[in-house]
């Protein structure tokens, strides 16, 4: 190879990395890697090899004595996503203090609609088992559940183009989404939850929170009291991530004596590794479900426990998040504002269709260990989120069309 374009090549893959972090800012940039790597998982456990995939995903790891001796897909969905809802923590809190929610109404109406989007789901999840008398009442929470991550990369590389508020008010409403299907986790799911732990966790959390407050931001610090904030919360039974979401909140967000805002810092230095190792490596445990060993996808999606969550995700999200607005809007003072209308709502209620994380974690917790139903309730989340993203990117697309005329 001559020396010319040797040197080319290298100083070409030097400027990439180089340049990687700044990349992986872009939201777009992150998405394409999620979405890939969701792919390639869902081909390699369908594929001949889907054995060393398996073994792999269910490989226990982590220290036994703190109870975190865990499969690597657990690790990639309670620990390294937990990064990822740090970052979305740290969103929430600037936008709630300097930003677009700094208004209660702005606040108000995504907050709302996250109400709507985990009933109407629910309520049609369990029509179609009244309809079918299958008996499966019990998983009547997975289909209210939206992904954040998966849902953010499908608005980033589609939705170019459109209001930033409209990203303020997905990113809100999934949240409080994830915040309330935890809760349920809690109470219906839960066999106990223990309050020790919790208290722990809580308290490690205002120790975190006291630190940043009085700027002492040395990473060999906080970052221990923030394990200790994921562990306790973890073995108190409570989904990890709702730790790293509350580290988020309590991270300052106003400039101090013309200093640049501490969320901003955080965000920058926390999302390269969120964006470009965490939600992708989550993506690829999360997508790796295997049809090919439960009958194909017809024989999976005859079970109505797929039927009423494939249905429940698109449909169900869409009734509760863009008919909650628009009945909002029509009966109170609450505006959306900022250059988003109700259809950039549609649009966002298709997309809060998209669930993987917390949907397959209760399909986990709502069916006994091993059974069909587990992997059927999988593959109608997988279904429906399919279903959503794509529903969700061609109604996107139209709006950035309406958006740049």
């Amino acid at each position: 190879m001559p020396k010319e374009l040797y040197a080319r090549q290298s100083g070409g893959f030097k400027d990439f990395i180089t340049d990687l972090p700044r990349r992986l800012e872009d939201d777009a940039f992150g998405g394409l890697l999620l979405i890939g790597a969701a792919v390639f998982a869902f081909l390699w456990a369908n594929s001949p090899f889907r054995d060393v995939y398996a073994s792999m995903a269910n490989y226990e790891v982590g220290p036994a004595s703190l109870g975190l001796h865990l499969p690597i897909s657990v690790w990639a969905a309670d620990g390294l996503l937990a990064i990822f809802f740090f970052v979305v923590g740290l969103e929430l809190k600037t936008e709630f203090v300097t930003g677009a929610l700094r208004d209660l109404k702005q606040a108000a109406l995504p907050i709302i609609a996250a109400v709507g989007g985990v009933i109407a789901p629910a309520l049609i999840y369990l029509f179609v088992q009244a309809m079918t008398g299958s008996g499966q009442q019990n998983g009547w929470a997975i289909p209210s559940a939206t992904d954040i991550a998966f849902a953010l990369a499908v608005l980033a590389v589609f939705g170019r183009g459109l209001p930033p508020a409209l990203r303020t008010f997905l990113l809100t409403l999934a949240v409080m989404d994830d915040l309330l299907v935890i809760l349920i986790i809690a109470f219906f799911y839960t066999e106990t939850i223990s309050f020790g732990f919790l208290t722990l966790s809580l308290a490690a959390i205002a120790v975190f929170g006291f630190l940043v407050q009085r700027d002492i931001t040395k990473w060999f610090i906080l970052i221990p009291i923030a394990l200790v904030a994921w562990w306790a919360m973890h073995e108190a039974g409570v989904h990890a991530t709702i730790s790293a979401v509350a580290l988020g909140l309590v991270v300052p967000a106003t400039r101090r004596r013309g200093a640049e805002q501490m969320t901003h810092r955080f965000v920058t230095l926390w999302n390269p590794i969120s964006a470009g190792i965490a939600v992708p490596v989550f993506a690829f445990f999360a997508a790796g479900i295997n049809v090919v060993d439960t009958g194909g996808v017809g024989n999976v999606l005859r079970d109505p426990v797929a039927i009423g969550i494939m249905v429940g995700l698109p449909l169900g999200k869409l009734i509760g998040i863009w008919g909650t607005v628009v009945l909002l809007t029509q009966l109170t003072r609450l505006r959306l504002g900022n250059g988003i209308d109700r259809p950039d709502i549609f649009a966002v209620g298709l997309l809060a269709g998209i669930g993987f994380t917390v949907a397959l974690l209760v399909a986990n917790l709502a069916f006994p260990a091993g059974s069909p139903q587990v992997d059927h309730a999988a593959m109608g989340v997988i279904m429906g989120t399919l279903i959503s993203a794509f529903a969700g990117a061609t109604a996107l697309r139209r709006r950035v069309a309406v958006h740049s005329r």
